[in-house]
């Protein structure tokens, strides 16, 4: 019994996760009956799988990325484009626009992937900085600071799917999918060459680990579901602006996964909803409520530096989660995720 006991245990969890998501949640936000707590379930939803996104290029594999919302608003521009400008739906304009956002990842990674400590610090931010200012200034095609409106709401195969509740769905579904393949990703085989990039890069390559090709996947994946969130976002709002994408951003989604944990995909989505939600349970204090806010990121990093959920027990977690993917060889020896 204690062995189906185990075993059920993981299905209990994930189930009751999906009924939170997917039941629970939409029904108390219908109870409420006010779209602006539609708009913040739906802005925390997207930041959780940018900080899930962040946490795979910073948090798995070590790399310090301070650009990372550039390519988020590389999404979002690239979605927007392609829905005014060639009438393309949200079926369409979604995966393109991660795609987008990975091409130009990869293009701008290719010089920089070498690059070590700090100095891949400092090529991101340029980065970053280098693609903010496209979207500031070239006004032919980003329209600068006046922004994009989207005239086409949310739809899937032809079905409007521009309501609240609706939106909803649609922003859930995508961001769950999106987490499960970065689970699966960070816990897997290809997460443990990541990790040993993380922990020393020069014995990886010398253990015989492709260093800087990892590097420059793991950073075209990264971009790819920031591009996927920034879709979300643009369809979700209905307009876009270069403010939306600035540095602040990058530091707000880096600080998520710092205060939730880095390495730990549950503390990205943990950090994402405290720095999210927190601002808007403490709206009433007004301007203090910055400085609360602060003080809760302070505190976190003082008084839990492995953060609300570290790598540790986000590994332990998922080794109870996907323990019937651990193999073992006939001898009873682990060998690991596949």
């Amino acid at each position: 019994m204690s062995g189906f006991d185990a075993r059920m245990r993981p299905l209990a969890v994930r189930a009751g996760l999906a009924l939170l998501l997917f039941a629970v949640l939409p029904a108390v936000l219908a109870g409420f009956d006010r779209s602006y707590y539609y708009q913040v379930a739906n802005l925390a939803l997207i930041f959780v799988l940018l900080a899930a996104s962040l946490q795979l290029v910073t948090g798995v594999a070590g790399l310090l990325h301070l650009g990372h919302a550039a390519f988020y608003g590389v999404g979002a521009y690239a979605a927007a484009l392609l829905s005014t400008e060639l009438g393309l739906g949200f079926t369409v304009t979604l995966p393109l626009a991660g795609l987008i956002a990975a091409v130009i990842a990869l293009l701008v990674a290719l010089p920089t992937m070498r690059l070590v400590s700090i100095y891949f610090a400092v090529a991101t931010l340029a980065i970053g900085q280098m693609l903010y200012l496209v979207m500031l200034n070239w006004v032919g095609l980003t329209k600068g600071p006046n922004g994009i409106v989207l005239t086409r709401g949310l739809e899937l195969f032809g079905f409007d799917l521009s309501g609240r509740l609706a939106t909803y769905y649609t922003v859930a579904g995508v961001v769950a999918l999106s987490l499960v393949a970065l689970g699966r990703l960070s816990h897997s085989y290809y997460g443990n060459a990541l990790r040993s990039i993380r922990e020393d890069d020069q014995c990886a390559d010398a253990m015989g680990v492709r260093t800087a090709r990892l590097k420059m996947e793991v950073f075209t994946l990264s971009a790819f579901f920031a591009g996927v969130a920034g879709a979300l976002w643009a369809h979700m709002t209905g307009y876009i602006s270069p403010g939306d994408f600035d540095f602040g951003e990058s530091i707000l989604i880096l600080a998520m996964i710092v205060v939730g944990g880095l390495g730990s995909l549950p503390g990205a989505a943990i950090g994402a909803l405290v720095l999210i939600l927190l601002p808007e349970v403490l709206r009433d204090l007004g301007d203090f409520r910055n400085i609360m806010v602060g003080l809760v990121m302070f505190g976190c990093i003082l008084f839990l530096p492995k953060g609300l959920m570290g790598e540790v027990s986000a590994l332990r977690l998922a080794r109870q989660q996907f323990g019937a993917a651990w193999r073992r060889t006939g001898n009873g020896v682990g060998i690991g995720w596949r």
